[in-house]
């Protein structure tokens, strides 16, 4: 049921519609997969940075990511927690877009770390000798700093232009607050926004599969041609894993895309959103923590150490 006051400065959020037997159940799912989230993130930012050995460009730059899954999922599954055990399922303007904004940061900046972390191992295995004074410190921050910034300059604009519509609806049909839910509340013409948003989608998707693609073709030729066992264990070690978390949050925002795009079952659409933000941010630090040697033997160390008697 839509509501017929103009700009009205109140939404309220469909959320999942729940029988009563399931509606704590669920809570606690929830609650369950963030304090993991929390857990396993915060636990592999506080790791690296307290040990000075770990704190190499490539785990660094991986903080980004672990710092990106905190942030897209504390903007989501709190309110969403709340919704799913509230009747009162409302949300000012505001609120919406801001969630909106950080919920599109996370899926944005998903792509654009990937792609320096994919630049981060192209610089390892095709100049080892080179590595150091081009994976400098420096180097690091504006690596991270583009990545941020790219995010926020492509999402402001998808929003600025949902944000000037006038609108004729206040129901969210949608677990979350979204651009694309935003712009469906309007009765005007939403053409810009689609070009835009199907434009942001190309580019975004384009520019990251097309550098991944070129960066591990580069490397493969490389292992291909030197037949180095050494390169080629570590070429697979950390490129292998690299390559895992990007198949995870590729597919997953996917999912997220087409969902949208069909006409599926609302139920299913919300669905696959909240999975693009509960999925990989449970999955990425234990893949890279399992998969990554020195970080695997410095957790082992930790839990170790802790197990032996004083």
């Amino acid at each position: 049921m839509d509501n017929i006051t103009y700009n009205s400065p109140i939404l309220h959020i469909e959320a999942f519609d729940l029988p009563p037997k399931l509606i704590y159940p669920v809570f606690f799912i929830l609650f369950f997969f963030y304090l993991i989230i929390m857990i396993t993130n915060i636990g592999v930012i506080l790791l690296i940075s307290s040990d000075r050995n770990l704190q190499q460009p490539m785990y660094l730059l991986f903080c980004n990511l672990s710092f990106n899954d905190i942030l897209g999922n504390t903007v989501l599954l709190p309110r969403l927690m709340s919704d799913v055990v509230s009747s009162d399922r409302s949300i000012t303007y505001v609120e919406c877009v801001s969630q909106a904004f950080f919920s599109h940061i996370f899926g944005t900046s998903a792509h654009t770390i990937l792609i320096i972390m994919a630049f981060d191992r192209y610089v390892a295995i095709c100049h080892p000798l080179r590595y150091t004074s081009i994976m400098t410190p420096g180097m690091v921050v504006k690596l991270s700093l583009y990545s941020w910034g790219a995010a926020v300059v492509l999402v402001s604009v998808l929003l600025g232009l949902t944000i000037r519509l006038t609108r004729c609806r206040s129901i969210i049909q949608n677990a979350y607050c979204d651009n694309a839910s935003l712009f469906k509340l309007s009765c005007q013409d939403v053409t810009i926004n689609n070009i835009y948003g199907l434009a942001f989608t190309v580019v975004l998707f384009g520019s990251s599969m097309g550098s991944i693609a070129i960066t591990y073709i580069r490397i493969v030729t490389i292992c291909i041609t030197k037949k180095s066992k050494e390169l080629n264990s570590k070429a697979l070690q950390t490129c292998a894993t690299h390559l895992v978390l990007y198949m995870i949050m590729l597919w997953s925002g996917f999912l997220v895309i087409m969902s949208h795009r069909l006409q599926i079952h609302t139920d299913y659409r919300k669905l696959a959103s909240v999975l693009f933000h509960i999925v990989p941010a449970n999955l990425n630090p234990i893949i890279y923590a399992a998969q990554t040697k020195e970080l695997k033997n410095r957790i082992a160390q930790l839990f170790n150490s802790k197990a032996t008697p004083a």
